[in-house]
């Protein structure tokens, strides 16, 4: 269920059978030629709504405000700082405890995100919080695997994109049919968690906005696919969360 779209009496009754929830947290981003500004956001979402179906989860309306400077030399990225980012997790965190939840589960799709959620969520013991990005777990890495190898990149993914194109819509290639440069090992490790240049250095670096991912690749099939693996784990993976008491 989504705690946006129920009434307050509905959530004091799910409380009294269940103290969980899951928070999505996003980013509104250039996401390259085909790739939908929301898609992170919008693949926290839907993700987070269809494990919600399945664990009978409130899930929380999704943070797509977020740390994004590197993209800030394209159109239509919004980038707030990562200060105010945590600062604004704190205090929801301090909300959602207030009332009776002491099981928070963020369900992330953007990695510039994962520190500044740490550190606020290390802060709010003895509530329990677990962070995981949606294409953490096995079966949905494998799928990524199966269909694009090394050219899943790290940004504007053929993953994230599919999954997009399954739930919304989808944009024709343009410039993005001819595959980018692909990364070499050692840049995926030290850009790691969005860890990206200036804004200027960026774009010139990764013009259209691809960083080493074949975004052509995606088809709405694999988005369902996709979609279905990662919602069915991150179900488990909150049930888990909410089993350990």
């Amino acid at each position: 269920m989504r705690l946006d779209q129920i009434t307050w009496q509905e959530a004091e009754a799910y409380l009294k059978r269940s103290r969980g929830i899951i928070l999505p947290t996003g980013s509104t981003e250039q996401h390259g030629p085909m790739g939908l500004i929301g898609t992170d956001a919008l693949c926290a979402q839907t993700v987070a709504e269809g494990a919600g179906e399945i664990a009978d989860a409130c899930v929380a309306p999704t943070l797509a405000y977020t740390p994004a400077p590197f993209n800030m030399a394209f159109p239509g990225t919004i980038s707030i700082s990562e200060p105010l980012f945590e600062a604004l997790i704190c205090e929801i965190l301090e909300a959602v405890i207030s009332h009776g939840f002491d099981r928070i589960y963020f369900l992330n799709g953007h990695g510039a995100n994962l520190a500044p959620l740490q550190r606020a969520a290390d802060k709010f013991e003895p509530a329990k919080t677990r962070i995981r990005n949606w294409w953490d777990f096995p079966a949905v890495d494998a799928l990524r695997r199966q269909y694009y190898d090394d050219w899943e990149g790290m940004h504007a993914t053929p993953s994230e994109i599919a999954i997009t194109q399954a739930t919304h819509r989808t944009v024709s290639p343009g410039i993005a049919a001819a595959p980018p440069e692909k990364l070499s090992p050692e840049y995926i490790r030290q850009h790691a968690g969005d860890r990206h240049g200036p804004p200027d250095q960026h774009r010139r670096r990764f013009p259209d906005g691809r960083v080493g991912s074949h975004s052509a690749l995606a088809t709405p099939e694999h988005g369902s696919a996709l979609l279905e693996a990662a919602a069915t784990a991150v179900a488990g993976d909150y049930a888990d969360l909410l089993g350990g008491r």
